[in-house]
């Protein structure tokens, strides 16, 4: 018999691995951002900041360091770290804590939307196989797309506080 991997950790592409790539990547962006309150009004995308002000580069190599699209409904840096920590705190402490606090967090109405969708269309649970594949590989990308997103955050605001020569 074929063993792959005796410690799933050890795998680069388990979710346990990705998953802590995630949490340490909005790690560093809370221990990196001191005061979250300079994140307001900052553009998401630099180069909305560069279209107003004619006087920025905006071939800083992109090729380098490309800026993850944000599609979010997040008007500003500030609202995006807010998000980035939710689903974080979601991730390590579960649903039930929000549950409790009333609040209903980004990940939990999800998770309701899609019970109601399975309730709609009535989906048996005969292929459980391709279900669970499905929402694996969604959620792969999801977190491999919010740990670039909470890396670019962390960068950008060292960028604005003027703290560029120490980005990893």
């Amino acid at each position: 018999m074929m063993q792959i991997s005796v410690d799933p950790a050890n795998n680069k592409h388990s979710l346990i691995n990705v998953m802590h790539r995630f949490i340490a990547a909005a790690n560093n962006m809370d221990e990196t951002i001191m005061v979250p309150s300079l994140l307001r009004d900052v553009p998401l995308e630099e180069r909305a900041a560069g279209e107003l002000d004619p006087n920025v580069n905006n071939n800083n190599n992109d090729d380098q360091n490309p800026e993850p699209t944000c599609t979010n409904k997040q008007r500003d840096m500030y609202e995006h770290y807010l998000l980035l920590k939710s689903i974080k705190n979601d991730m390590e402490w579960g649903l039930l804590k929000r549950e409790m606090s009333s609040g209903a967090s980004f990940l939990e109405m999800a998770v309701k939307q899609q019970e109601e969708q399975q309730q709609q269309h009535a989906v048996e649970n005969t292929d459980l196989e391709n279900q669970f594949h499905y929402h694996l590989r969604g959620l792969f990308g999801v977190l491999s797309k919010l740990t670039l997103q909470a890396d670019h955050l962390t960068n950008r605001y060292k960028r604005e506080i003027g703290g560029g020569n120490f980005m990893r």
